[in-house]
């Protein structure tokens, strides 16, 4: 009975606190290091990843240097995460007004806007630094480049001016594949500009439908992405546009980098689908159905390389 005596309870708190305290700077030290790697976005980086290494490849004729490899997933990965953390510095104001993005670091005040900013700033010297210490100058300026038209052209300029913002600004999501290509070759050819410029039709598609279900969002906001501001059929229409010249991309890389039956018939097979998708969408237009286009945007690109480096090795 002593040990629940009056005088005896204030022994317990105070021996517990100190471990309290420390599981409460634990889970503080956690949350901000998971909202810094938030500002990185890592679902966008891991699918820029995907182009990379597979260009690589293709670049080599072969597996080239792994340690290259890896040096050059690291410096893009540090570059695409620079580049993410700057967009959401600039776009916190609308951050906070769109449902899908009120929850990110800066607007909900985990990290504060001067020390994200230095964050991503840093990770584009070291990006730069990694690039052409450990593959060449011509790569590193490439992806410095990317995150400087990502910023200056799509985030400061292009997304809250124009309707055309994703198309043009989206050329920066491009870019992966000339830097893998440039840090095996040291140059630049034909092949990795025609797989440069099928990325870049494959962009508006790809995030047209994911902003056919955040429209209201974007108008919330006043950010005049395509279905934000157009009739959905008009929207559609341009993403078939675009799917159209994506697939003829992918099929002009055929002869200019002399791929096999393997890459020709994913191309086809998987392009078909694409088309077949964003027609599809167009006679039923739904937010449920523009997603899963979305969803198979990702499979597409992900299995159009992975056919393409298979093609390459075997």
């Amino acid at each position: 009975m002593a040990g629940m005596s009056v005088g005896s309870r204030p022994l317990v708190p105070s021996r517990l606190a100190p471990g309290g305290v420390a599981h409460g700077s634990r889970r503080t030290a956690t949350t901000t290091v998971g909202a810094y790697v938030a500002l990185t976005k890592p679902r966008i980086i891991e699918l820029l990843l995907i182009t990379t290494v597979p260009t690589m490849v293709l670049a080599e004729g072969g597996w080239p240097s792994t340690w290259l490899v890896i040096v050059t997933l690291i410096g893009g990965t540090l570059a695409a995460g620079g580049a993410n953390a700057i967009n959401m510095y600039v776009d916190r104001d609308i951050d906070s007004l769109m449902e899908r993005t009120r929850n990110r670091p800066l607007v909900t005040g985990v990290i504060a806007p001067r020390n994200a900013l230095i964050f991503a700033v840093a990770l584009e010297v070291v990006a730069f630094a990694v690039l052409w210490a450990g593959a060449n100058l011509l790569s590193a300026v490439l992806a410095l480049s990317a995150t400087a038209f990502y910023v200056g052209v799509y985030t400061l300029w292009l997304k809250r001016t124009s309707r055309q913002n994703i198309v043009i600004g989206g050329a920066a999501g491009a870019v992966p594949v000339l830097v893998g290509w440039a840090a095996v070759q040291n140059s630049l050819a034909w092949a990795p500009f025609v797989l440069f410029a099928a990325m870049f039709f494959w962009t508006p598609p790809h995030f047209w439908a994911l902003a056919i279900k955040y429209a209201d969002d974007y108008r919330a906001a006043n950010v005049p992405m395509l279905p934000a501001v157009v009739p959905f059929e008009h929207a559609v229409r341009q993403m078939i546009g675009h799917t159209l010249a994506m697939v003829a991309c992918t099929l002009i890389l055929v002869p200019v980098a002399d791929l096999g039956v393997l890459y020709t018939v994913a191309a086809v097979v998987l392009g078909a689908i694409f088309i077949a998708a964003t027609i599809w969408l167009s006679q039923r237009p739904t937010a449920a159905n523009s997603m899963r286009v979305f969803g198979y945007s990702i499979t597409y690109v992900t299995l159009l390389f992975l056919a393409m480096t298979v093609d390459v090795l075997l």
